[in-house]
């Protein structure tokens, strides 16, 4: 392998020769060796967006000239459509709040555009990922810069899938509207709903998840590019900073300001930690989803089995036949991992001192993938899980007749006190396969149109009794 030797204020290192990145990515390589994972490709992309928008700014304040500007502009969109991925290598933890990121991007930009203009790689003289690249910038605004952007496309897609989710559940609310079975309360009997009411219930609660995600990238669009190091524009001039962010959100469509007070923008991450309290909020709703879904399914024998989930794969090694939740299972850890995410956002922001919060880097891959994963696991749940639901009918309609649950239904026809005492006689027979449909109209309460009209589904949803 042949090298080239680049210098840094540390000394001098040899970098392969046919590397995009140079001597800053090298020594975080070996100084980082810790996730062993590389920078969310989100925010890579993101940066690509920033560092356009910078180059466009500084092209109109006279840098760089013609040949040069263009290069770099190239540069810039081939990493925001994610053609340089591959050279992005440093740790996606790493300290310096960040800068490790930052300067591999600038050396792989420069070093782009260098074989663009047909120069050798390394020849910072002529594009200089310093002086050139992270002109008027800092790592301070321009990685939460594109953190934020990132993110936002983050939630723009995440709405979409839980808008999926919504609509998998909505449709199972009609499909099952007239499905009548026991209602739980404490997982003990209570009174009768419908299969449909209860799947509105979970496309409700999803709706209220896609309002939350779909308002809180407002929380996002504040950034603090131009600055730089704390907030004061340090080294950048006025046109500069009143510009870039314009241009950044002409490239990326995004309805970005650039933040009043440019220190406190720098200083605080707060607005991190409201969006992944949001992303934790619907990691509950799913969890306890998951969960009903199921005990719905339990059994199918010896359980509830009032539902049917779609049967993916052998469920053991051992036992024949059997066919485990697997999908809710899943959706349950990745719910898991989400809120273990959200902690450490939590920590990291907390931690930040000063006029710096040097932890995004863990902000940054936490709540990223927070992201994907509950994008992927909506996905999953919906196609994989919810739309296959099936309804076992001679299961509900048995556990109707059969529990004492259904006497609530009754009690405008027969009184509470005659329907407790009904409950009472059927709890001291200890026997599990009365039929209190048949056992009300054998002695005369009602007649079995009567029983079937309390319990219908009409009945049984109406809102009151009046």
């Amino acid at each position: 392998m042949s090298y080239r030797q680049e210098t840094d204020l540390i000394g001098s290192r040899d970098v392969p020769a046919d590397a995009l990145w140079g001597i800053h990515t090298l020594r975080a390589m070996e100084n980082f060796p810790l996730a062993r994972r590389p920078v969310h490709r989100g925010l890579v992309h993101a940066f690509g967006a920033v560092k356009l928008a910078a180059a466009r700014t500084n092209h109109e304040l006279g840098w760089p000239d013609g040949a040069k500007f263009t290069a770099l502009e190239t540069a810039c969109q081939e990493m925001m459509a994610g053609q340089l991925d591959e050279h992005i290598v440093v740790d996606a933890l790493q300290g310096g709040a960040g800068t490790s990121t930052n300067m591999n991007v600038n050396e792989v930009l420069a070093n782009r555009a260098l074989q663009l203009l047909g120069q050798p790689l390394g020849d910072y003289a002529t594009i200089n990922p310093h002086d050139d690249v992270n002109r008027h910038q800092s790592t301070n605004d321009t990685y939460p810069t594109a953190l934020r952007v990132a993110a936002i496309l983050g939630l723009r897609k995440l709405e979409r899938r839980v808008v999926a989710l919504c609509e998998a559940f909505q449709a199972k609310e009609k499909e099952f509207a007239t499905v009548v079975k026991i209602g739980r309360t404490e997982l003990q009997d209570a009174v009768l709903v419908t299969l449909g009411r209860e799947m509105s219930a979970y496309a409700e609660a999803m709706a209220r998840d896609r309002w939350r995600v779909y308002k809180c990238e407002e929380r996002l669009r504040v950034v603090n590019l131009g600055g730089t190091a704390i907030g004061t524009g340090l080294s950048a001039p006025r046109r500069y900073i009143f510009r870039v962010v314009e241009h950044l959100r002409d490239i990326t469509g995004l309805g970005l300001a650039r933040a009043e007070n440019l220190v406190e923008a720098t200083q605080n991450a707060d607005p991190f930690v409201e969006v992944s309290g949001i992303l934790r909020t619907l990691a509950v709703n799913l969890l306890k989803i998951a969960n009903d879904l199921r005990l719905l399914s339990s059994g199918p024998h010896a359980g509830l089995g009032e539902i049917r989930l779609p049967a993916l794969q052998a469920g053991s090694s051992i036992m024949p036949g059997k066919v485990n939740p697997v999908i809710p299972e899943a959706v349950v850890q990745a719910a898991m991992v989400v809120m273990g995410h959200d902690q450490m956002i939590l920590q990291a922001v907390a931690g930040g001192n000063l006029e710096l919060s040097q932890f995004l880097p863990l902000v940054a891959d936490s709540l990223l993938g927070s992201l994907d994963l509950l994008s992927n696991t909506c996905d999953v749940f919906a196609r994989l899980c919810v739309s296959g639901i099936e309804a076992d009918l001679r299961r509900c309609r048995h556990n109707v007749h059969n529990n004492t649950a259904v006497l609530t239904a009754l009690i405008d026809k027969i009184g509470y006190d005659t329907a407790e005492q009904l409950a009472e006689e059927i709890a001291a027979t200890k026997c599990h396969q009365v039929n209190i449909r048949q056992i009300v109209v054998d002695r005369g309460m009602m007649t079995a149109d009567e029983f079937d009209e309390l319990t219908s589904s009409e009945r049984v949803t109406k809102l009151g009794s009046g």
